[in-house]
């Protein structure tokens, strides 16, 4: 036992986290998207639907902003890849969760708890999947949905509701049960997301980007719950609709190639 406690010593006295201690910056960002998780769960319990998804959305901002402050800073460690996993299967697992379940879900009795334990399992799967994969795939691409992205879907669905009212929309007991499981499904899969990691906006462009990007900032401030529904809908579309494209090249190709004269030949 003495023995494997001194290993244990010379372990963590041996690790940058506990001969440095922590990078402030990106772990305080991380620590506001937790807040905003919570503020998430008091807001659901209070029946505040509305203040619950605009905090998970807040939640999606500060989880975009830690781990780019700790790239432009040099300030990343196994430690901060750690904590913001765990602060996110709070604020994009529990808490959309919960906000779905007790907005939506209730009625539907073991089947909509059911797709919330499943949707709160695959976040967890998904996040641990993407720590041990970090280095290992195109950064260019995310392996599944991310669950940022799923919980931004779930919370843009309660703000189109409640924006657009039940007029022209589906009951939103039977669409919400279906995608809880869609979206949990989607994060455990090998669908390829874009990362968007690849961006330069800090390089010239085009006009008609600029022109673009001031228009859709114009929908943004008149109707955000339009403009965020439709941005994470497209998103949460676009893996499975590229993978699908992806087959369909892949199948013509072999059919032209089977059918040129000539093809087989060696």
């Amino acid at each position: 036992m003495e023995n494997r406690k001194s290993s244990t010593v010379r372990a963590l006295h041996g690790s940058g986290t506990a001969r440095r201690g922590i990078y402030l910056l990106p772990n305080l960002l991380t620590s506001a998207g937790l807040f905003c998780g919570i503020f998430s769960i008091v807001q659901t319990m209070n029946g505040s639907y509305q203040k619950a998804a605009l905090a998970i959305l807040a939640a999606h901002v500060f989880d975009g902003l830690d781990g780019r402050v700790a790239r432009l800073t040099n300030t990343t460690s196994r430690f901060g890849v750690e904590y913001d996993s765990l602060c996110d299967l709070v604020s994009f697992g529990v808490a959309p969760g919960l906000l779905i379940y007790s907005w939506a879900l209730l009625p539907w009795g073991a089947w909509g708890w059911c797709a919330i334990g499943l949707y709160v399992i695959c976040s967890a799967i998904r996040l641990a999947r993407f720590n041990i994969m970090i280095g290992r795939t195109d950064s260019g691409y995310f392996v599944g949905l991310p669950v940022p992205a799923s919980a931004t879907m779930l919370a843009g669905v309660v703000l189109i509701y409640r924006y657009v009212g039940r007029s022209g929309l589906p009951d939103k007991t039977m669409a919400l049960l279906l995608l809880t499981y869609t979206l949990g499904l989607l994060m455990v899969s090998t669908v390829s997301y874009p990362s968007f990691k690849h961006l330069h906006l800090n390089r010239r462009q085009p006009l008609w980007t600029f022109v673009a990007a001031v228009t859709m900032l114009a929908v943004a401030v008149a109707a955000y719950q339009v403009f965020i529904f439709a941005g994470i809908s497209v998103y949460v579309a676009s893996g499975p609709a590229l993978m699908a494209y992806g087959y369909y090249k892949a199948r013509n190709g072999d059919i032209d190639s089977q059918a040129r004269p000539g093809s087989a030949v060696g």
